[in-house]
């Protein structure tokens, strides 16, 4: 009886499986689907920095862990 019964979800679900794929073909075919998706050509994820760019994160970032030492190092002199 289980078999009988996994079998039926099985064929539910390859039905199901078949309608999306026509749809996305359908939308394929119409020309009307997200371009990102057709090209690829949107980039995503973290976005490359110049060399310019690069070197004043790295100057803001030695002054943040400059402040961080020294804030660290007052509050060890006060305990």
């Amino acid at each position: 009886m289980h078999l009988y019964k996994a079998l039926q979800e099985l064929y539910a679900q390859k039905q199901k499986l078949e309608r999306v794929i026509a749809s996305l073909e359908e939308l394929r075919l119409s020309g009307s689907a997200i371009p990102s998706l057709e090209t690829g050509s949107k980039r995503r994820g973290r976005k490359t920095m110049g060399i310019e760019e690069r070197q004043e994160v790295s100057k803001r970032m030695k002054r943040y862990w400059a402040s961080r030492r020294k804030r660290r190092a007052e509050a060890g002199k006060r305990h």
